[in-house]
């Protein structure tokens, strides 16, 4: 019998090749570049649009990766934080509340038409923190119940939470506390307040750049704070958590504050992403808040690379250009070009399933792995390759 030397797996990633501080490295050249590209186009340029859409998704796909990459919780209901952070702005920034302080309305630092309006009116920042702390709460009593969880389980649990707000959101125009409705329905709040800062003039429809920039701060302020909490003491408690449960709780991981923790800094993301995009749509509708949706910011994590904070930048992108320019845009009347009659929007969740078969097949580590999850992933088959090299 002939031994020969282990050979090390053929796949590499892209953080393997490179120093240890080339990501955080890159997230100032990044921002500024992205920064830069709206003085390339017309202010209110298509491309502009989708990119703020695809900036929004990006903050949410963050959030989710905290639960899933980070913590390796499974969450099939990050929708309800998208709706939790919406209707917070429609509460807060729009007229629905219009018989509050004698139709006279509540203006809290707001200028414009919006400090004249009936209902109650803050300032876009102050609605953004009370999102923060209704989804930070939202995201720890869904936490809760998946204590003592896993696996399959929790994703029941995280699914019914999604569900359960969708209803409420479709339903809460028949919840009353007295003259006052829960959500609108179906009929949706609109219009919303538009994002009105300290120093600046509020935004407006046609000029995308505010718009563009605003959601690009959070962007950055999301990639900052998942790096910090990546390299923190708790990110190390949730990997570990991830890798191993049972093993993380013999090491003295706290595991109700490990995974609450998750949940609500996951959640917070999507609050804030969630109240954007209700300024930004001028409108929150239940019929936003749909299963799929959830699905679709699950993808983008899956398709980047789970635990990959890059990766994860990547695969929203990847998908929101797909979902909103590649399909609608270029590619909707091609099955109509071919004799058949339907438009290519109305498969474009069975197209991103398929996309997903064809990277859980070729490459399920994601686009842009993180080094731990590839080693994790590849381990077997490595082991497999050495044992065979020894029996030839």
């Amino acid at each position: 019998m002939t031994t020969t030397s282990v050979r090390p797996g053929a796949k590499f990633s892209l953080s393997g090749k490179l120093p240890p501080w080339w990501e955080k490295a890159l997230l100032p050249i990044v921002l500024i570049g992205a920064a830069l590209l709206p003085f390339f186009f017309g202010e209110g340029d298509p491309f502009i649009e989708d990119c703020v859409l695809a900036l929004a998704y990006v903050v949410m796909a963050l959030g989710l990766n905290i639960i899933v990459g980070f913590a390796g919780l499974l969450d099939l209901g990050y929708v309800a934080f998208f709706a939790i952070g919406a209707y917070t702005i429609g509460w807060f920034g729009s007229s629905f509340f219009a018989p509050i302080n004698n139709e006279e309305g509540i203006h809290i630092l707001v200028s414009g038409q919006a400090a004249t309006q009936p209902g109650i009116h803050m300032n876009f920042l102050l609605v953004v923190v009370f999102a923060v702390i209704f989804t930070t709460i939202a995201g720890m009593i869904i936490g809760l119940p998946t204590l003592r969880l896993r696996g399959d389980y929790i994703a029941i649990v995280t699914l019914a939470f999604g569900e359960i707000i969708h209803k409420i959101a479709v339903n809460g125009d028949g919840v009353t506390i007295g003259p006052y409705k829960l959500t609108n329905g179906r009929q949706g709040i609109t219009p919303v307040d538009k994002v009105d800062l300290p120093f600046l003039d509020p935004f407006v429809s046609l000029n995308l750049r505010p718009w563009y920039w605003l959601i690009l701060a959070f962007v950055g302020l999301a990639l900052f704070v998942n790096f910090r909490l990546r390299d923190s003491r708790l990110g190390r408690a949730w990997i570990a958590l991830r890798e191993d449960e049972v093993a993380a709780a013999s090491m003295g991981v706290p595991m109700v504050k490990t995974k609450l923790l998750a949940y609500g800094t996951g959640a917070a993301f999507g609050g804030m992403a969630g109240a954007f995009l209700g300024s930004y749509l001028n409108t929150v509708n239940a019929d936003q808040f749909m299963f799929q949706f959830s699905i679709f910011v699950l993808a983008m994590v899956i398709l980047g690379g789970l635990g990959s904070i890059w990766g994860v930048v990547v695969g929203a992108l990847i998908l929101s250009f797909i979902n909103n320019w590649l399909i609608p845009d270029v590619l909707n009347d091609v099955p109509q070009r071919i004799g058949l009659d339907f438009d290519l929007t109305q498969i474009s969740f069975g197209i991103f399933g398929f996309l997903l078969v064809i990277m859980m097949i070729m490459r399920p580590e994601g686009l842009i792995p993180e080094k731990r999850r590839q080693i994790e992933l590849h381990e077997g088959t490595e082991s497999g390759e050495s044992v065979y090299a020894v029996k030839q």
